[in-house]
């Protein structure tokens, strides 16, 4: 049973504004794609191309709506022809010339054979035929009919082909219509001839001609351009359907307008009328065709818009393609998108777009110095909390624990706070909690924020909870190396290695703010980056896994911060290639060379002096990394660990967390 709709009630139509139904903008899921996207080695830019292409859960992407269009365009092409007309012209012609001949035949006079024998001797041509009866004085009333529809279908063929609603507004054409038809154009082309002399007087001619014969344009121009514009799409229209039939097929048919209406007059206004058209508008396509291969005939009318519909197919799937300069995707003409594709079409690209303009409009892009795209910090912490929201969720299902929230032991307060999540054990700040539950209610009436009592009382909401964090006076020097070299993206090692220190970094940031973190990559040379220099990072051919450079890194990183407790993680997937000359030249060689070994193996050593903790974590399973690190870790006290891909991120936060509550 449906409901019904109170009287005066109405949702308005989707094109006037967004679907008040629909589900909304699912950001979180959109950044989580462009995140993966980025760290995978797209740009930013790239990304979010890719994304609107691809689409979301919801959301047919652009590529999706684009091969809808190449369907609907084979479709119009493989079932319809351009015979319709000619078609309906011999079928009435056969019929007029059959009735004739049926009244003839009991005749027995001499005029009557006579008139046979004139049908007999017609061209074989049907528009040749059709002319040759112009003259010819019907015995039979169903003949003379059948004959005259010819001529008025021609007629409105002709306008149909020209004037949109043209056809259909004249099911039955009178003298007096035709007369209106012919002074409209004579009219309108006089209103063109105007327009291109560049009359002063142009715009009170346009109109005056609306006022006398504004029945005829449903679109409803408000100006002479826009009535060109309209007419000339159209007229390019009709003229490529020309363009697709034979050339038989444009001559049977250039004949047969002189017949339109039993007149040659109409004919020659619309050849005068295209002429002006193609003049003021030679930017249209006037001399393409199409390849109309079905079964189904379709009159000039039809025809025309087949052509029409060809064409703004063509520009949609530009408009989608998104490929040329400037282009956006408000670009796209949702109306036309409606009429082909239909409603859903016209929503998904509205989400669309609404989703790149949320993208940017809620700060998660920005532009970078040089002008280019990239992710803002507020688009890296909220990547940075899914991923280490993952890592957690990985690490509880291979130990079975649930996550721990706290912000440090049960040690003193560090002064800040944070929301409350489901799980929370940690004390409330009751201060920020109440203070929060009166802002969120000072501005509400008095009979709203107590239920329709008027004692004034504030009622808490679990939004406005917030934990009092603590910390462990004892702090901690954390230096994490990955390898960046060419193999940890040949063995789909790189998108698990950014989101480990994606992780990693929104820990320490958000729940050990006193901790310093320091990120080194190292393939052929070593080098500190921030956190959307890793993220943003891509994969080169670069032979080199210099570990001794990043070591070295590390333990200069350890000595600004000898309070501190050292923390050294070093992620790789192959022993040391490389190793840093006194000049600063990295030398490669493999296999290794000693003195890279030894290289290596001296900067291990000098962190062990300073008491850092090192583990490995080793990806594969080559013997001769696996030997190498088992050294690493023995000289160091450290150890090793090798997850696979999947784990990487939940095994060095884990590790982290480890030696994190050894403080």
């Amino acid at each position: 049973m449906t409901a019904a709709i109170p009287e005066g009630w109405s949702y308005g139509p989707w094109h006037e504004g967004p679907d008040p139904l629909a589900p909304p903008v699912d950001l979180r899921d959109a950044l989580d794609e462009l995140g993966r996207d980025v760290m995978a080695g797209s740009s930013p830019r790239s990304a979010l191309e890719e994304l609107l292409r691809r689409g979301t859960r919801n959301t047919q992407g652009l590529d999706d709506l684009t091969r809808r269009l190449w369907e609907r365009r084979r479709e119009i092409q493989s079932r319809h022809n351009l015979e319709g007309t000619l078609r309906d012209v011999q079928r009435l012609l056969d019929e007029a010339l059959e009735a004739e001949r049926h009244d003839l035949f009991p005749n027995p006079s001499d005029d009557a054979r006579f008139r046979e024998a004139q049908l007999d001797a017609l061209p074989s041509g049907t528009a040749a035929a059709v002319r040759e009866l112009a003259e010819y004085d019907w015995q039979s009333p169903q003949a003379r009919q059948k004959y005259e529809e010819i001529r008025e279908l021609l007629g409105k063929e002709l306008l149909g082909s020209r004037f949109e609603g043209m056809k259909e507004a004249l099911q039955n054409t009178t003298p007096e219509d035709v007369a209106r038809v012919n002074e409209m154009l004579a009219d309108l082309n006089a209103l063109l001839a105007a327009h291109a002399q560049g009359r002063p007087d142009v715009d009170q001619l346009f109109e005056q001609f609306m006022a006398k014969h504004g029945e005829f344009f449903p679109e409803n121009p408000r100006t002479v351009d826009e009535l060109i514009d309209a007419l000339a799409r159209r007229a390019a229209a009709a003229q490529r359907m020309m363009n697709s039939m034979t050339p038989e097929q444009r001559a049977e048919l250039a004949q047969l307008s002189q017949q339109a209406f039993g007149s040659p007059e109409l004919s020659q206004q619309l050849s005068q009328l295209d002429a002006q058209l193609q003049a003021l508008r030679p930017g249209e396509d006037w001399y393409s065709g199409e390849r109309m291969s079905g079964d189904d005939p379709l009159g000039l009318a039809e025809g025309a818009q087949a052509m029409n519909d060809l064409a703004e197919l063509d520009a949609l799937a530009e408009q989608l393609s998104q490929s040329y300069p400037g282009a956006r995707l408000e670009d796209i003409d949702l109306d036309a998108l409606t009429r082909q594709l239909g409603d859903e079409a016209t929503v998904d690209a509205r989400r669309l777009s609404e989703l790149e303009r949320e993208l940017r409009n809620q700060g998660l892009l920005e532009r970078a110095p040089d002008g280019s795209l990239r992710l803002s910090p507020k688009a890296l912490r909220q990547l940075g909390q899914t991923a280490l929201a993952d890592v957690l969720r990985t690490a509880r299902g291979q130990s079975g624990e649930r996550e721990s929230a706290s912000a440090g032991a049960a040690g003193e307060l560090s002064g800040s706070t944070r929301p409350w999540q489901f799980g929370d054990t940690q004390s409330w700040d009751v201060p920020r909690t109440i203070r929060n539950a009166v802002l969120r209610t000072a501005g509400e009436p008095i009979a709203a924020k107590t239920g329709g009592r008027a004692d004034g009382r504030v009622k808490l909401d679990v939004a406005d909870v917030e934990i009092a964090e603590t910390e462990h006076r004892a702090r901690a020097a954390v230096a994490l190396l990955v390898d960046t070299s060419w193999s940890m993206v040949q063995e789909n090692r790189w998108l698990p290695m950014k989101r480990t220190a994606l992780a990693l970094h929104q820990l320490i940031s958000t729940r050990y703010r006193n901790d310093a973190l320091q990120l080194i990559t190292f393939g052929r040379y070593a080098s500190v980056v921030e956190l959307p220099q890793l993220i943003g990072l891509e994969g080169t051919w670069e032979q080199g896994t210099n570990a001794h450079h990043a070591l070295l890194l590390a333990g200069r990183h350890l000595r600004r911060h000898p309070d501190a407790q050292p923390v050294v993680l070093m992620v790789t997937d192959g022993e040391p290639t490389a190793h840093l000359e006194p000049d600063g030249t990295a030398e490669f060689s493999y296999p290794p060379e000693p003195a890279t070994l030894r290289k290596t193996i001296f900067e291990v050593d000098r962190l062990a002096k300073l008491g850092a903790s090192l583990t490995v974590f080793r990806l594969g399973d080559d013997p001769r990394l696996e030997a190498f690190v088992d050294l690493l870790a023995r000289r160091s006290g450290g150890r090793v660990l090798a997850p696979d891909a999947d784990g990487l991120g939940a095994a060095v936060v884990g590790d982290y967390l480890r030696t994190r509550r050894k403080l």
